[in-house]
């Protein structure tokens, strides 16, 4: 019954509405708490680390379950102390230590990758060094922990090389330019992929691709020498 006036005085209004309207504004603020939560577990739940580099460094294989980021943190070198490494390095040419200064402000022209690649107790660290204008890769390294210092096992310092991690395996890429060819047009690249043996990097697979061509050629097994 809608409030009006009857023989005895007003009516009351009908209640009924007002209780419906009470009880929808009160599952919407239900509604808006809990979206609320969820939103703000699915914005602190999924947390994580990432190794110094690019965004497809390949993750840290061998981790413990049970370490937690910042410990691991702790035991891997950031750019600033890899660069002290690379300057402490009898191996590394004296061209490539000139270039390691910073490109701006503190951000040092490396990329860092971590993974088992020589079957340690520690992971290895793989170390490129790019040039600041058009990341342009002038020297890839491997160093081993033994022994709480690192061991250069691995460098190539014939640009443009890059080295990454594949499945427990170490990839180098070199840049093939024919005549005339810019520096950011490449004409093909060599891919050769090396496997720790007997306390050092063999080469086991080369793959060359031509970039005019849209299929390249299959992994060739490198003959035993």
């Amino acid at each position: 019954m809608r409030g009006g006036l009857t023989e005895h005085g007003p009516t009351r209004p009908d209640p009924t509405p007002v209780r419906g309207i009470l009880q929808a504004a009160s599952t919407v603020v239900i509604v808006l708490a809990a979206l609320a939560l969820f939103a703000s577990a699915c914005a602190t739940g999924g947390t994580g680390t990432r190794d110094e580099g690019p965004a497809h460094a390949v993750a840290k294989a061998g981790a413990s379950p049970s370490a937690t980021p910042s410990a691991l943190a702790s035991t891997r070198l950031d750019r600033r102390a890899a660069v002290a490494l690379l300057q402490s390095d009898p191996k590394v040419s004296a061209a490539v230590k000139h270039d390691l200064k910073p490109c701006v402000a503190d951000q040092y022209p490396v990329d860092l990758f971590y993974g088992d690649l020589t079957g340690g107790s520690a992971d290895d660290l793989v170390v490129n060094v790019v040039t600041c204008a058009d990341l342009v890769g002038v020297g890839s390294y491997v160093y081993r922990k033994e022994d709480g210092s690192y061991q250069n096992v691995f460098q190539t310092e014939e640009p443009p090389v890059y080295a990454e991690i594949d499945r427990g395996d170490l990839v180098v890429t070199k840049q093939v330019y024919e005549k005339g060819d810019p520096v950011s047009d490449p004409s093909g690249e060599n891919v050769i992929t090396y496997r720790w043996a007997t306390g050092k990097f063999t080469a086991v697979y080369r793959t060359h691709s031509d970039y005019s061509s849209v299929v390249g050629t299959d992994p060739t097994p490198v003959p035993d020498s």
